[in-house]
Formats: C-alpha cells, structure tokens, sequence
C-alpha cells in the first residue's frame, strides 16, 4: 500500500501527508450535478480530476468507498436561499414534470462521463432518496441549539454557530467583511441573521416538489444533502470531501457547519478542490458567451471553435493541467492536445510490434519512479505525461531500429505503460474500436507490401501518397509497416 502519498488540503491551506483514518479503507465524497441542465465542461474537470484520484488510491492498494450524489430537488438560484427552483422553473419551460427534468439530465450526466471513460461511483445517492435523513439532520441541529424554525421554513443560526465553531475555517475569511458584502435585512425577512441560511424551506402553492416535515410541508434546502449522505454512508468523519473550488464559499463551508453543529465533528479530514475553467483567458461563463458543453466540444458546433475534438483529447487536455490549476481552453491548446495525444496512443500500439534484445540501451524503472513521484506529489499529472512522452521516445526509437531494449526492460515499459495511459488516467485509444478501419488498412498495407516485393514502386508510392492526404501516415521499418493518424 502507498505511503507517500501527499495532497494539498484547502482546510489547512498546505500540502499533508496522505493518513486515511482508517487505513487501508478511504471514504472520499464528491459534490455531484444538480440535474435540471446539461452538464457543463467545469463539472466535466471536477469529475475527471477526482475520478484520476478515485484511480490512484485503488491503484496504490487502498479500499475506497466513493460516493457522489445527484442534486435533483432543493437548489435554489441563489445561494442565500432566493429565486425560484432550478428544477421547477426548466419543468416550466420544457413543459415537463420537474422528475422527468431529472431523469433526463441524469441519463445525459451519465452519458457524458462515459463518453470520458471515468469509472462509475461506488454509490450515487439522491436528494429526493434521501428526505427522511435531512429530516432527521435538521431535527438534531435545532435540538442543538444551532438552528430556528419560522414559519414554516428552518433557518441555521450562523452566529450562534459562530461562537463556538470557526464558520470560515475552509477559506480563512473574514466574518466581518461577509457581514459588510450582505444586505441587511429589512422588517419582512425571517432569518434572525443576514448569513442564516435555510435547511427547510416552507413550499408555496404552485411548488412541486413538496415533503411532509414536522414544520410543514416543505423540500430541503441545498446544503443539508450533502451533510446527511456523506454522514449516511461515510460516517460522521471521513477522508475526503472534493468539489469544484466554487462551492467552497458557501455549499462547502455551510456543509462543515451543518455536520459540526449535529455531531460535533469536523466531517471531512481533507478537502480538496478543482480550479475553474477559461476560455483565451476569460472566464468561462454562459453570460459572456464563451461558455460551451462537452457535445458542441465534440462536434465542434460553437462560434469559437474550429472544429470538433474527441473525448479523449479533452480528457488529455484536462490532464495536462494540475488540477489545483487554471485550464484555459483554445482551439490551439486543443489541437497541441489532439497531437500529443495521437502521438501517445500511436507509441502504445507499437509495443507489442517492438522485438526485444539480450541487452538494452535504457533503463525504464527510473521513468517509473518518476511518475510515481508524481502522482504521489498531489496527483501531478503533468508531470507524468512528460515521463510518458519520454518512454514514447524510447519506444520509437527502438521500432525505427536506432535502439535495443532488453526483455526486462520491454516488460517494465509494456507495464508503465497499461498502469499510467489506461489504468490511472483512464485513456483509451479512439481509433483501435473502429475494427472495420483497421481491417481495411491491414488490406491496403499487404496490397502495398506485394506491390513493393513486385517492384511496382509507382502503385507503392500511389497508396502511401492517398493514405497521406486523408490523414494517415505509413511507418515502414525491418518488422513490417504500421500505420497512424496524422
């Protein structure tokens, strides 16, 4: 089992050595979609980032339960608990029961991750599953003193809260200066304080989705299914809790209030998020226009792309950038991404082609090591692709003849290879599914073979020359000729 494992946690604003509490078995919980829309690219990197750290932990012999919940009741358009139901308001709009909303945009969430080939998680909770835990949370939290009912609606008492527990331990605010960013409350507002926010909110009329409660019928609010299905199937404390850097502010912050202010304990031991995405160096946002969904990224179908790039390209893309990290997406970072990427799978498809010698010329346990470092560094996944283009170099060099590798060494190279490209980062090579492509190639290429035995070095040259212009290039060495996209 990995030891060395090191990973940056918000809550102490510094790296720490990795000490599950309750080795070998790690409970990590991740904020998952609220399902009323497409998912959009930034979930996409969130979930991508924690499936390359749900990856790790298993690869380096730790039992991890991961749970991510679906969102599909309770979130409001603010998040002071303002606006009108995200999941009522599209139900309106798409003239659809708001379950169907969920249904559809779930069944689309799915589809998209597996499009990324991320691994499902070990559970995937749901608010509307989960209504009795809520309730019962709520109870114990007003049972402690740390929450009021009004009218219908309960409301967390952040300043009672505050008095015994640090409200801001995970961003290190300031109290007074939220207080000073928030409006006062006028004679009208229920909430006692202007950063009390709901855990119970009264349904009106024309709401929907509606729970009978002990203070009325009602829907929770956002924050309080987080804390009752992490407690729920992890327990009161656990290892990990992950998200989007966005949700830190409030969701993450009110969830550790919610959890302390019930159990008394700090829920998570580690917290870790993902940073945002840009677009040529702004912002990614729907408003500004150059916000744009994994589909119109595959296809290319948006004003500021120039054509489509594959899953397996943008999960690459992603992959390039630590996660702690800015990503800042262009149709040129993308295609550099699109050519290393075609680049690596081309080198894994010679593998099995390269013939080994008695005695070698390099060494791979060093590149290994390497990239175990670097994972084990907070999950540096840029610097494991560096290492991996070197074994690439070594790779080519060997089938072009300009290198021997010896058994051993072909073994170790064959192993980094599966463990990093496929098992960690969950790659996997777009091209080798089109069967019917590579068997008509295979024709092509022993049609060009005979012509070159027979001398025909026109029809030869005719092939390589097609086979070029449409974006496939020969490889012809002493094993024979291999193939790859341009």
């Amino acid at each position: 089992m990995n030891t060395g494992l090191q990973l940056y946690n918000t809550l102490t604003r510094k790296k720490e050595p990795f000490e599950p509490l309750n080795a070998p078995n790690v409970g990590m919980y991740v904020c998952g979609p609220t399902v009323y829309s497409d998912v959009h690219l930034g979930n996409c990197r969130t979930f991508i980032s924690f499936d390359l750290i749900f990856r790790y932990l298993k690869y380096s012999g730790y039992k991890v339960r991961y749970v991510r919940n679906i969102t599909d009741a309770g979130h409001l358009e603010g998040d002071r608990d303002e606006g009108d139901d995200k999941f009522a308001k599209r139900a309106k709009l798409e003239q659809l029961e708001p379950m169907e909303i969920v249904q559809k945009y779930t069944l689309g969430f799915h589809d998209v991750l597996r499009m990324f080939n991320t691994l499902a998680p070990s559970i995937e909770p749901t608010a509307t599953g989960h209504i009795i835990e809520q309730i019962e949370m709520i109870k114990e939290i007003i049972k402690n003193g740390y929450a009021y009912e009004t009218n219908g609606t309960v409301y967390f008492d952040v300043e009672k809260y505050s008095k015994e527990y640090n409200y801001t331990i995970l961003t290190n605010r300031n109290l007074e200066d939220m207080l000073a960013n928030t409006r006062e409350l006028d004679g009208q507002d229920e909430k006692h304080g202007r950063l009390d926010f709901a855990l119970w909110i009264k349904a009106k009329p024309e709401t929907l989705m509606r729970w009978p409660s002990p203070w009325g019928v009602g829907f929770p609010g956002w924050h309080i299914e987080c804390s009752a299905m992490s407690a729920k199937y992890l327990g009161e404390e656990f290892d990990i809790h992950g998200g989007g850097m966005d949700l830190a502010a409030t969701h993450h912050t009110n969830e550790i209030a919610q959890s302390e202010a019930c159990s008394h304990k700090q829920p998570a031991k580690y917290w870790m998020h993902t940073n945002m995405l840009t677009v040529n160096g702004a912002r990614m946002s729907k408003t500004a226009g150059n916000g744009f969904l994994p589909g119109e990224l595959f296809t290319g179908d948006h004003p500021l792309l120039e054509k489509g790039f594959s899953p397996m390209t943008v999960k690459f893309f992603m992959l390039q950038a630590h996660y702690r990290s800015t990503l800042d997406f262009s149709n040129e970072a993308l295609d550099a991404s699109e050519k290393g990427f075609r680049r690596l799978m081309n080198a894994v498809n010679l593998l099995d082609k390269l013939v080994a010698s008695e005695s070698g010329d390099f060494e791979i346990q060093p590149i290994i090591n390497n990239c175990l470092k670097a994972m084990n560094d907070d999950f540096n996944s840029p610097v494991v692709i560096a290492e991996l283009f070197e074994a690439v170099r070594i790779i080519n060099t060997v089938h072009d003849g300009k290198g021997k590798i010896s058994v051993l060494e072909l073994d170790h190279l064959k192993k980094l290879m599966n463990d990093f490209v496929f098992d960690i980062f969950g790659l996997k090579d777009e091209d080798t599914s089109n069967t019917e492509l590579n068997s008509v190639l295979d024709l092509v290429i022993d049609i060009r073979t005979s012509a070159k035995e027979n001398k025909d070095y026109a029809t030869s040259d005719k092939i390589r020359v097609g086979l070029q212009s449409m974006g496939i290039q020969l490889k012809d060495s002493k094993e024979g000729t291999t193939w790859n996209k341009i």
